[in-house]
């Protein structure tokens, strides 16, 4: 295993951990949404328009293979259509909870 490997795997164990720590807030992760997410995804049923590039949380909560720790995870690291938003660990989680409920 490589260094580079061997990071990922310890922090998909971390952040796996996380969740067991304590549980996720989805009624925090809908206040982040609204504020952070909102301007491009459609973060709700009541939100009539996003962004054409950004998918609607209930498109992304709906895949097959969807998984709060890997979202979390996701959020945590930049990227380049995204804002870097500086989330928590425990504010990633909240949101990747939230998304969940967009079932």
């Amino acid at each position: 295993m490589t260094a580079r490997q061997t990071i990922f795997f310890i922090s998909i164990c971390t952040v796996g951990l996380m969740g067991r720590a304590f549980a996720a807030d989805a009624r925090k992760g809908e206040i982040l949404a609204q504020r952070w997410c909102s301007t491009c995804h459609v973060v709700s049923s009541g939100q009539q328009q996003g962004a054409a590039q950004a998918p609607p949380f209930s498109a992304i909560a709906s895949k097959p293979d969807f998984n709060e720790t890997t979202i979390a995870y996701f959020l945590l690291t930049p990227h380049p259509r995204m804002p870097d938003m500086n989330l928590s660990r425990s504010e990633a989680a909240d949101l990747a909870a939230y998304i969940k409920t967009q079932r």
